[in-house]
């Protein structure tokens, strides 16, 4: 058996659909015809315990999976289980061309400038029409890092290391847009600025 934790996430049920025990399905995997397919399992944890589940039906609804699970055909067999990860080993994803990862690989990367000097670390990778990015938290806060080959010029999932060659102001322009100004009574309050809304 694999350990939960060496396991992927790969969906997250939402909730109940409809009357006959499927559930809708938030998935987090670029291969959701092939991961949510009927025979196809995946692992649950649900009070601590892991179980393994086996997908008896599957379509796809407004873009996400609805898919039925064996043994469970009722709304109160799967009301349970809304807000739980599914997960797979890992040794079950789709291999990927050169060049292309997945995001787990790349969370909790050591992050390196071209000197070896310390960036910081990946702690997860946010994605657009303008393409990835990581958000590295280092000493000087946040960072958002482009993924891409000219910037991210070595990336070794195995090492746990992504040396990057950032363009010229990339690392300032971040830290100036994460720094505070603090109010002047010193108490580190954040002076509001203009146009910026309330919380």
């Amino acid at each position: 058996m694999v350990d939960w934790d060496d396991m992927v996430v790969v969906g997250r049920i939402a909730r109940p659909h409809g009357l006959r025990g499927q559930v809708a399905v938030t998935p987090e995997t670029d291969f959701v015809a092939e991961r949510f397919r009927p025979g196809a399992t995946v692992w649950t944890r649900l009070a601590g315990c892991e179980a393994q589940l086996t997908i008896a039906s599957a379509r796809i609804q407004n873009g996400r999976p609805v898919i039925g699970f064996e043994g469970l055909s009722s709304v109160e067999a799967v009301e349970r289980l809304a807000g739980l990860e599914l997960r797979v080993p890992e040794a079950s994803l789709q291999p990927l061309e050169p060049g292309r990862y997945y995001e787990h690989q790349l969370v909790g990367c050591a992050v390196e400038d071209a000197e070896g000097g310390c960036v910081g670390t990946v702690v997860r990778v946010e994605g657009g029409a303008g393409g990835s990015r990581l958000v590295v938290q280092g000493p000087r806060g946040e960072i958002l890092v482009p993924l891409a080959v000219g910037i991210c010029v070595e990336v070794d999932v195995g090492g746990r290391r992504i040396r990057i060659d950032p363009p010229e102001g990339l690392l300032e322009l971040n830290e100036v847009r994460h720094r505070h100004d603090f109010s002047a009574d010193g108490r580190g309050r954040t002076r509001r600025r203009r146009g910026q809304p309330g919380h």
